[in-house]
């Protein structure tokens, strides 16, 4: 864990107290109460009606035991409830537990052990979920119409309608929000965020990714709030804006841009994935989307020719930032207007940006020594973004912490302005015949290739060499290149021992709930299919 360093002299805070995050809720409810702050289809929230929400359903959990500290488990789809949920427990000094709605039943029956979850707050379509996790927690609440646990959380508006319950005390160092990792290796973790933190963090994000937002803008959300989704929520309700989602859980972009169009969207959090559906979809050119100003992208990094369809069709209103759940996203940004679509050394083809605002990185080696400008190392960063630790995991806070930087396990170099450029995870590295081989690089060259359309550089086992690098290739529709094609393509880019020895082309790769291309994932699919 973080350990807090005090001035010289012995002096200590008077106080470490900190607004409760739920009173951002308050606050809108009194300059905003009949403005539209939470729309789902044909549903919609105002500020007062959502501040009145969360205050019945913290009182229906207050019932329930539910106080300052509890963990709460909530697995659900997005939607009005799940939302409110988190403000809620912040408004009782609980933490919030959100998991990937896509986890199978002993998944989250791992979250709610490790986490010592109290209750469990689960979507009416999970029920083998919410019989699984049900003898370890005290009580269990559907999301919707349900027939499992104590009733559903409408049922416990209706009964808490009217109540009226104040802000728990908070000290900067409470836990709000218990951020699992995605798990991409061994068993997911924990990251505590606090209340301090998150206030931090939401500053920060008006300052770097969506600045000048007010109560006039509207947010639409195409990820899950329980991770990233539910971070850039924050910030949309510190100011005041409305929170628009999908009328349904399938990812329709048609609708997607019809909302644009008719709410005036300004801004929305995505990843690559999702943003190069959007850049490539035939109703970007039916509806008017020029009423976004940020389209916020993270979560992986987004290849240069994605970039510059995306700013070919969308405009210069896209940001990059990068920054892990434990950092709660808070590393560097890429505003719209250092992304260009021409190349050249304006461009900073593959950077991710500078650093946030309060904020420190450092590439260092083995042994935490800082390394210079364009030297390969560990990404490590400091900074009021940084959680607090993994809850009740010593072993693991011991390896993710040195001399005070957080190790991001992610590799890169700064130039010499301090743009950040990340090589790859360090555990998607691989050693061929003796040479580091960074699989990002590769990826970024094949992709230049106009019949790719996706494509992931995995070391595979070998041996005369080791490891071998294979790419797994998604051609675009119409296209039908071979592996002599791509290799005679890359010749004269990729150093020899950097070149795949083998391209596999399939229809899609395997992705995460988070629209990420896991390399774990492609590995096994590898091996599954037959390796060598």
């Amino acid at each position: 864990m973080n350990t807090t360093q005090h001035p010289p002299g012995g002096l200590k805070p008077v106080s470490t107290r900190v607004s409760n995050l739920a009173h951002m809720l308050t606050r809108n409810a009194r300059r905003f109460p009949a403005a539209p702050g939470f729309r789902q289809g044909d549903e919609i929230w105002d500020w007062a009606a959502i501040d009145a929400a969360v205050s019945a359903m913290a009182a229906g959990l207050a019932a329930r035991g539910i106080g300052k500290g509890d963990r709460v488990l909530v697995h659900a789809k997005n939607g009005a409830e799940m939302f409110f949920s988190m403000f809620a427990c912040f408004r009782l000094g609980a933490v919030w537990v959100p998991t990937n709605f896509r986890l199978l039943p002993e998944e989250v029956v791992f979250l709610a052990t490790s986490s010592g979850a109290k209750g469990f707050l689960c979507h009416a379509d999970f029920p083998a979920h919410a019989a699984a996790v049900a003898p370890h927690v005290g009580f269990v609440l559907s999301i919707g119409q349900a027939s499992f646990g104590e009733g559903s959380l409408t049922q416990l508006l209706a009964a808490h309608a009217g109540a009226v319950v104040a802000d728990a005390v908070v000290d900067r160092d409470d836990p709000c929000w218990f951020f699992f990792t995605s798990g991409t290796t061994g068993r997911s973790k924990a990251a505590v965020l606090t209340h301090g933190q998150m206030a931090f963090v939401i500053t920060n994000h008006l300052a770097d990714l969506f600045p000048a937002t007010t109560e006039a803008d509207a947010s639409l959300v195409v990820a899950p709030l329980s991770h990233g989704a539910g971070v850039h929520q924050l910030g949309q309700v510190a100011r005041g804006a409305c929170t628009v989602l999908l009328p349904t859980e399938r990812f329709d972009i048609a609708e997607a841009y019809r909302l644009i169009e008719t709410l005036r969207i300004s801004n929305m959090f995505t990843v690559p994935t999702i943003l190069k559906m959007l850049a490539e979809h035939p109703a970007a050119a039916q509806y008017d989307h020029s009423s976004l100003r940020y389209i916020i992208y993270a979560g992986a990094p987004m290849y240069r020719e994605d970039q510059k369809t995306a700013l070919n069709v969308l405009g210069k209103v896209i940001v990059q930032y990068f920054g892990l759940g434990e950092v709660t996203g808070n590393i560097t940004v890429l505003p719209p207007a250092l992304h260009t679509g021409e190349d050249g050394p304006e461009a900073r083809i593959g950077t991710c940006g500078f650093e946030r605002t309060g904020m420190q990185v450092s590439i260092q080696d083995d042994d935490g020594r800082e390394l210079a400008a364009f030297e390969t190392g560990e990404i490590c960063v400091i900074g009021p973004a940084v959680f607090a630790g993994y809850y009740d995991n010593p072993e693991a806070n011991a390896k993710a912490f040195r001399d005070g930087w957080f190790r991001t396990g992610d590799l890169g170099h700064l130039d010499a302005e301090g743009f950040l450029y990340i090589t790859g995870r360090a555990s998607d590295m691989y050693i061929s015949g003796g040479s580091n081989v960074y699989p990002r690089e590769v990826e970024e060259k094949i992709l230049q290739h106009p019949a790719i359309a996706e494509v992931a550089v995995v070391g595979m086992p070998d041996p005369l060499w080791g490891e071998v690098g294979v790419a797994v290739c998604v051609a675009r529709d119409g296209a039908a290149p071979d592996e002599a094609t791509l290799m005679e393509f890359l010749g004269p880019k990729v150093a020899r021992y950097k070149l795949p020895r083998r391209f596999l082309f399939w229809d899609e790769l395997p992705k995460s709930g988070y629209g990420k291309v896991p390399k774990r994932l492609v590995k096994d699919e590898i091996l599954a299919r037959g390796w060598p």
